[in-house]
């Protein structure tokens, strides 16, 4: 990193965001961390660590930011979605990067770069066809999600704020995520693949996460949205056999389609769908994968 930042992050007391906030601390940037409950992590607050509310002065935490980071967002699985969630779902990552950007609009002096999450979620579900940036976006309920909080965030390229678009995927880590919910059942003896198995499953290691979130921070020519995602291509059938096979369990006990819909409903849907995603464009940057083997990846972290 070549010199200390001031950085305003959301999302940064999240599953992705306390690993990010660590390793910027580590690096030697000053975080302002905005929650809704600044109050809650006051024990937590150091001479490069604070923590703001959203009622807060924006516009005056803008003009002494370099770097906003927004990765908030209510967390979409582990429940129906119902009208009621679906609207808290939108608008926790909508209402949010908006307000970013007012504030943005309203500073005398803006920050250089906005690095606002989205996901690869943002496609169409394609089989077994290799996506990458260019590819289509969705019409389903996630889809939507994507394109519209994209939209939000390219508003600050109108106030000549360079901004890049993380498109993330299911990251691998113990502690949360997609591992954590499939873990369980194997440690029961029970696990296996969800749905038909063949449907790819785009995924990353926190590690790799973490340093594709900077990447523009180090990169001052990287912008627009770029996929965050292992390229490594792994199908249900290959990550349930993987995990099976580092935690030494059989994983042969399916989840059929219909039984997940039946629990999950329409938040079924990411699960079941097939997206074969390619980081292209961090590839073709020049980004290194600390972990592109999903074997590896799933050995390190359990």
């Amino acid at each position: 990193m070549e010199n200390t930042k001031q950085i305003l992050i959301t999302g940064g007391t999240g599953f992705i965001g306390n690993y990010l906030c660590d390793e910027l601390m580590r690096l030697g940037h000053f975080l302002t961390i905005i929650t809704r409950s600044p109050k809650k992590y006051q024990e937590e607050e150091a001479k490069n660590q604070r923590y703001i509310g959203w009622d807060d002065d924006l516009t005056a935490q803008m003009e002494k930011t370099d770097v906003v980071i927004n990765l908030a967002g209510e967390n979409l699985f582990g429940q129906r979605w119902t009208d009621d969630v679906k609207d808290r779902l939108y608008n926790s990552r909508i209402e949010g990067t908006r307000k970013l950007v007012q504030a943005m609009r309203n500073a005398d002096k803006r920050p250089e770069l906005f690095i606002s999450a989205s996901g690869v979620n943002y496609y169409q579900t394609k089989g077994d066809e290799l996506i990458d940036e260019s590819g289509e976006p969705g019409s389903d309920f996630l889809a939507d999600i994507c394109i519209d909080w994209e939209k939000e965030a390219r508003m600050a390229e109108q106030l000549n704020v360079r901004t890049a678009i993380p498109r993330i995927s299911p990251v691998l880590q113990d502690g949360g995520g997609m591992i954590d919910k499939m873990k369980l059942p194997f440690m029961l003896f029970a696990g296996g693949p969800i749905g038909s198995g063949k449907q790819y499953v785009p995924w990353i290691h926190m590690e790799d996460m973490i340093r594709a979130i900077i990447y523009p921070m180090e990169n001052k020519d990287f912008e627009g949205p770029y996929n965050a995602c292992s390229p490594d291509h792994v199908t249900m059938n290959e990550l349930a056999s993987t995990l099976g096979r580092v935690m030494n369990r059989p994983s042969f006990f399916r989840v059929p389609e219909f039984a997940l819909k039946l629990v999950l409903g329409e938040a079924a849907a990411p699960v079941l769908g097939s997206l074969k995603v390619q980081p292209k464009k961090l590839q073709k940057s020049g980004f290194q994968f600390k972990f592109d083997d999903l074997e590896e990846a799933i050995a390190d972290i359990l």
